[in-house]
Order: structure tokens, then sequence, then C-alpha cells
């Protein structure tokens, strides 16, 4: 959807932008949403606000070790020790 007419910048465009990490000043720099008539300026700060650093996302904690973790993984064949040669 486009949310600045004068610019013809879309939701998504605001979106990938506050998914960067840019705050609402950064992207109106950036991009010049609700710098000309500044209708748009409401629901582009609500499209910022929706995807900021707020919005929730998965974060994956990588094991250090490969045997953290379930039980599972201590029956995989992958996992057992070698025979000595």
């Amino acid at each position: 959807m486009i949310v600045c007419v004068c610019r013809r910048i879309s939701d998504r465009e605001i979106a990938r932008h506050a998914r960067a990490g840019l705050g609402f000043d950064e992207i109106q720099f950036e991009l010049g949403v609700a710098t000309q008539c500044g209708q748009c300026e409401g629901c582009a700060r609500d499209v910022v606000a929706q995807c900021s650093g707020t919005c929730p996302t998965a974060h994956i904690k990588l094991a250090t070790n490969p045997l953290e973790g379930s039980a599972w993984n201590l029956q995989s064949p992958f996992l057992q020790p070698s025979p000595a040669a």
C-alpha cells in the first residue's frame, strides 16, 4: 500500500527500513516520507512502530557443544565415537 503519495513510498519500503533498525527520523531522512504535505506521517509512524525493534523475532542460540541440548542427540550414529583402528 502506498503510504506517502507525494514521494510514492509504500508501507513495505518503510517496514524494510524499520526492520533494519532505522527509526522514523532516519527513515524520513532516507526516503523523504512525510516531508511534503505531511498527511502520511501518522500512518508512516504506525508502520515504523509495528516493525521496529519491539516486534517479536526469533532469537536462535547456537550451542557451543553439539551434545548440549536434548538427550536424543546422544543416540545419533554420527555422534558416537569412531572405533580405534
